[in-house]
């Protein structure tokens, strides 16, 4: 099968390859690029795992082919952390919080939580069960997501005012 040429900045960084017209953006991210952060659930758009922030929109994309993200800006859960290493406050926060148990749905449900906070930075509990309502969680019940994503609210907005769980 001949093989198209995409270019793309993910993570800051631009990168360029040759795809299969039908290769799933999710797979180009984790095996052309290595990126292993998110992660193959369904496979058809419902469990959020593979969730991308593409062009300042939330994107599952293990419905979406590579060749469509052609010239795109891409943020993956490896882009979150600055570059010494310090979690960004949606990483600490779920660390913090005990927003995760096994993890699996953990780098989809921080990259969907980050493009909630960038379209309402300060969300009521109401709202960010809303917001998340597309990635699904096997292991936690939400609580602790929802608080998760309530703290990062209140510290990136300078308005924490409650201490992270024990």
């Amino acid at each position: 099968m001949a093989k198209t040429h995409v270019k793309m900045t993910v993570n800051g960084k631009q990168v360029e390859a040759l795809v299969e017209p039908r290769t799933l953006l999710i797979h180009f991210i984790r095996e052309e690029l290595e990126l292993t952060g998110p992660h193959i659930g369904c496979e058809t758009s419902h469990c959020g795992a593979c969730t991308l922030d593409i062009d300042g929109k939330s994107v599952k994309s293990c419905t979406m082919f590579a060749v469509q993200a052609n010239g795109a800006d891409i943020h993956t859960i490896e882009g979150m952390a600055e570059a010494d290493g310090t979690l960004h406050p949606l990483q600490d926060a779920f660390r913090e919080m005990h927003g995760l148990q096994c993890g699996f749905c953990t780098p989809g449900m921080i990259t969907r939580a980050y493009r909630l906070l960038q379209e309402n930075p300060n969300p009521s509990d109401e709202e960010i069960r809303m917001g998340i309502s597309g990635n699904l969680c096997r292991c936690t019940g939400y609580q602790n997501i929802v608080a998760a994503i309530r703290l990062a609210a209140e510290r990136m907005n300078g308005t924490q005012n409650r201490e992270a769980a024990e």
